[in-house]
């Protein structure tokens, strides 16, 4: 049976992104090569409420490639995948292609 996490309040759950280690041909990439602390968001709370009761949502969306902090957030493990918590305010910004 899958299970499935529901991130509460501010939280958001992200998959890393892991770079490829070596290039299409065969070449091997040194680890710092490209290194971008990247993820993609799986899952997002409810979002919290300030002191007069108004709903803050929380700044990112499912499918959205966000960058992420060096340190921190909440290991996670389902089904043999490796997830990560983050508060939505320790979330660095989003990744967009142009």
């Amino acid at each position: 049976m899958a299970k499935r996490l529901v991130p509460l309040l501010n939280r958001v759950l992200v998959e890393k992104i892991v770079p490829p280690s070596k290039t299409t041909a065969g070449i091997l990439l040194p680890e710092k090569t490209a290194k971008l602390n990247s993820g993609k968001v799986v899952a997002v709370g409810s979002g919290l409420r300030n002191k007069e009761g108004n709903h803050i949502p929380i700044s990112v969306k499912e499918g959205d490639t966000v960058l992420l902090p060096d340190y921190g957030g909440t290991e996670v493990k389902l089904d043999d995948k490796e997830y990560h918590l983050y508060r939505d305010e320790d979330i660095l910004g989003t990744l967009h292609d142009d």
